[in-house]
């Protein structure tokens, strides 16, 4: 029964936060919405099934006194022998009392599955944010993007970009596309241990928020909002002064010219 009742549990905690919401997208690529909402019809299903089955089965006390009995660890047909001579009696009395608390143990145990399960429905956790990526040490991932296959930028207005691309063109372009070219780059706000910058972030990932990894750009020139802040970052690369650090191992850096707080978009992660 509690098999069931946990999987009925979570595929309705699936099919919420993908139908009813948009809550997976905290966890999952969008892409991924179908996929979640076949799982969830499908466990749910089972659930549903399997709860059937469990009501349609005959209660074990109306099968006669023999089943009673062997319950209790006797038999009527040898109640001489269970009042014998021996240790008959309290073994047998231990074996039904031995049973039937294994059989709760289990259930106890079943049932604590369920946490997660409610978890979801009471408390649904946040997309991951500044005390995620809060380690200064982690270098970004390598750029996505060939050396030659960044377009040119305008030089009229700020250019829209993901904090990929960018991270892409402070390291990987050859023809240094940045410079002195305004750009406006999105992300939520951490902190630095360095007093004259923070990081504007967002995370990665390539499957679900297990796989993430965050994608920071160093701020400079403009105060710093509180941590898991989304904002709009418009600024001008800030290239850097020697060749000796090798790319990849600190964020780029960028000097802000504004910096507008905006609601979490519905998409949180590149």
């Amino acid at each position: 029964m509690s098999q069931s009742l946990l999987l009925v549990l979570l595929g309705g905690a699936v099919l919420r936060v993908t139908v009813l919401s948009t809550t997976y997208v905290n966890y999952v690529k969008p892409g991924f919405r179908p996929f979640l909402i076949a799982a969830g019809v499908v466990i749910l299903v089972l659930g549903v099934v399997g709860l059937v089955q469990e009501w349609r089965q005959p209660s074990v006390a109306g099968k006669g006194p023999s089943r009673t009995d062997d319950a209790t660890g006797t038999h009527p047909a040898h109640t001489d022998d269970a009042t014998g001579p021996g240790s008959a009696p309290v073994a047998a009395e231990g074996h039904g009392h031995h049973h039937g608390h294994d059989h709760s143990r289990v259930s106890r145990a079943a049932w604590l599955l369920c946490l997660p399960v409610f978890a979801i429905f009471l408390i649904s956790p946040p997309p991951l944010g500044a005390f995620a990526a809060r380690s200064e040490d982690a270098p970004s991932p390598p750029p996505a993007h060939a050396a030659d296959a960044y377009v040119p930028l305008p030089a009229d207005k700020a250019t829209s970009m993901e904090l990929g691309e960018f991270i892409g063109r402070a390291w990987g372009d050859a023809n240094r596309s940045l410079a002195d070219k305004k750009v406006t780059l999105t992300g939520f706000v951490v902190r630095s241990s360095k007093k004259d910058r923070w990081y504007v972030t967002r995370m990665q990932m390539s499957c679900c928020a297990a796989d993430a990894i965050a994608l920071k750009v160093a701020v400079f020139d403009a105060e710093r909002p509180p941590d898991d802040t989304w904002v709009e970052v418009t600024g001008t690369w800030i290239a850097p002064k020697t060749d000796k650090i090798p790319n990849g191992t600190v964020p780029p850096q960028l000097a802000a010219t504004d910096v507008t707080e905006i609601p979490q978009p519905f998409e949180p992660y590149e």
